[in-house]
């Protein structure tokens, strides 16, 4: 066998050739291009990712340091706005316009006294309806004869906040002495003010008198820290608020109508600026959401801060709230109720759960008896400080006890509906032995609270 031996020279033409001469580079192909590794994907990604982080993370802490400085510069300054510059706090609502245009005595907090006497009230259990006759100073007992829808409606307005208010008699047997004594009828005029237009009688010739129901107020809610309190929730006392300045939970409060707090007029000692408060209803824990700002707010005129006496302020709110569950408000009594000493009363708030101790987040609730007055302003407990815009409630025993942070919270009743007996006031430490809490009397002062709403609203 032989083998083949001859060398193969070297080939100039390309295999597969089909044209002569050789194939033109690039004609028909184009350059493949080198493939990138995933984990370069990855690696720029991650980096992007990273930046982004980053970016968002140096926002952050701007945010919350300039919230920060924003918080401590509006606890020591006052802004005004006007002519752009920064006053001390200590300086606005002095007395002394310090910016353009007084702005900063312009918002502060006011002093109102009742000087005449409000013509329409609601007395004893039975809500009857009495109007003032100024001329002889007397109160008259109004006669159901003639009285309609018309009438209910102007009287419920009158006294402030009304959803489908309601009328209906009561017969005159049913009434002690004092109601008795006089009566009053309205005229057939309904275009007329009802206060102006009833008239003296002996007696009513229907043989009853009327009684109003003039909104939705204090809703009874299901069956159910206060020191020695126990969990609450808001929609159980839907008129509860938390009183918030600067940011900060200062003091309870009750609604009144969608755009009316009553509270304590000792929430603002010092806190003279009204722009500073914000108001929270709603929610079962303190919270700053679902609040509203104020742009009025009036203390009793007569309030006397070395004696707590006549403590009581109301706000007016610069958006009024939704009702609704958790938003509603609670009714202010009739005039002499006539509760005895241990009346079941409740108190309510996020105040301290022991003596120098700590806001609760939660809404707390407590179930406390009326004290008898003579026993609360005997010597042995706080003697003659008791006046007679104050009542007393607890134990004298002590343990169960409204305590800093309830200030300006409710103290209410039930009767049929929820009453606003007391506004959370003073008290000697909290919860101490024969030293029991002290709350405004809120129906020593109904005169004051309709007329502001009236005049102020």
């Amino acid at each position: 066998m032989r083998a083949n031996n001859t060398i193969a020279e070297d080939s100039t033409i390309p295999l597969n050739s089909r044209q002569k001469g050789g194939a033109r580079r690039g004609k028909n192909r184009k350059p493949m291009q080198a493939t990138k590794p995933e984990g370069n994907k990855w690696a720029r990604g991650k980096r992007f990712l990273i930046s982004i982080l980053c970016v968002v993370v140096i926002l952050g802490i701007l945010a919350v340091a300039g919230y920060l400085i924003a918080q401590v510069i509006n606890s020591k300054y006052f802004f005004c706005s006007k002519s752009l510059k920064f006053i001390p706090l200590e300086q606005a609502c002095n007395g002394k316009p310090d910016c353009a245009g007084g702005e900063d005595e312009s918002t502060c907090v006011s002093r109102f006294t009742s000087t005449s006497t409000f013509p329409v009230r609601l007395v004893t259990n039975l809500s009857v309806l009495q109007i003032y006759d100024a001329t002889e100073n007397k109160w008259l007992s109004v006669c159901a004869d003639g009285w309609t829808v018309k009438h209910t409606k102007a009287v419920c307005q009158q006294m402030g906040y009304t959803v489908n208010p309601t009328y209906s008699n009561v017969p005159l047997t049913d009434l002690s002495s004092d109601l008795k004594r006089f009566f009053g009828a309205v005229g057939p005029d309904e275009a007329q003010p009802v206060s102006s237009s009833v008239t003296n009688q002996n007696t009513c010739s229907s043989g009853a008198v009327v009684s109003l129901s003039c909104s939705d107020c204090g809703p009874r809610g299901p069956e159910t820290r206060i020191v020695g309190g126990q969990s609450a929730l808001i929609e159980d006392w839907p008129w509860q608020v938390s009183l918030q300045q600067n940011g900060q939970h200062t003091c309870g409060g009750s609604l009144l109508s969608p755009n009316w707090i009553i509270t304590a007029a000792h929430c603002f000692t010092g806190r003279a600026e009204v722009s500073r408060w914000w108001v929270v209803a709603g929610s079962t824990y303190i919270t700053t959401k679902g609040g509203s700002a104020v742009d009025k707010i009036i203390v009793n005129g007569d309030y006397n801060s070395a004696l707590s006496d006549y403590d009581l302020a109301m706000m007016r709110l610069t958006n009024p709230f939704t009702l609704r569950d958790a938003v509603k408000p609670v009714c202010l009594p009739p005039h002499d109720l006539g509760l005895t000493a241990g009346a079941p009363l409740v108190v309510t708030g996020w105040g301290h759960l022991q003596e120098n101790g700590q806001l609760s987040s939660n809404l707390q609730e407590a179930n406390i008896p009326l004290i008898d007055r003579a026993q609360c302003s005997s010597p042995a407990v706080y003697g003659a400080g008791i006046t007679q815009r104050m009542l007393c409630a607890g134990f004298l025993q002590g343990k169960v006890d409204a305590c800093q942070g309830d200030s300006g919270g409710p103290l209410v009743y039930l009767n049929e509906r929820w009453m606003l007996v007391g506004v959370v006031s003073w008290g000697v430490g909290c919860g101490r032995q024969g030293l029991p809490g002290v709350y405004s009397n809120v129906d020593q002062m109904l005169n004051w609270v309709y007329t502001v709403m009236e005049q102020m609203s």
